[in-house]
């Protein structure tokens, strides 16, 4: 930050990618429901979407989750400030950070490629041949 200060993260709202992962359940470590919840989200999509609502954030690539130590990174986020005021009143609890970041990040840029990519190698139909009896040549 300015000065070369780095600020008291400690009091920060963390942020693991499995708090808001639709492919995790509730035991695994999610957070908000599966239905508002995004698919396999990383700490870099994350750590955009806190700076796009205006958010102090700090990420952390060395850290892992505590039930998954193979889950590496998370995202601290600043609700408060010092003074107890809301850093964006929009964002008032932990809860309302997970669903507006699970919101955006299906809209990050980084994802809209990666979509595409695959999207393209699944064949010219978009679909994989059906297996079974089906698929059997007529005589």
């Amino acid at each position: 930050m300015e000065g070369g200060l780095k600020p008291d993260t400690s009091r920060w709202v963390v942020i693991y990618p499995i708090y808001i992962n639709s492919k995790k359940t509730l035991a695994e470590g999610r957070r908000i429901s599966a239905l508002k919840a995004c698919e396999n989200p990383n700490v870099v999509e994350i750590g955009d979407c806190c700076q796009y609502l205006r958010l102090p954030c700090a990420i952390e690539l060395d850290k892992a989750y505590s039930r998954d130590f193979m889950q590496r990174g998370r995202v601290r986020v600043q609700l408060k400030r010092d003074d107890g005021s809301l850093v964006n009143p929009a964002i008032p609890t932990r809860k309302a950070l997970f669903l507006k970041v699970a919101e955006l990040v299906p809209k990050h840029h980084g994802r809209s490629k990666k979509q595409e990519q695959s999207g393209s190698a699944s064949g010219p139909s978009g679909a994989p041949a059906p297996k079974g009896k089906g698929n059997k040549k007529k005589k």
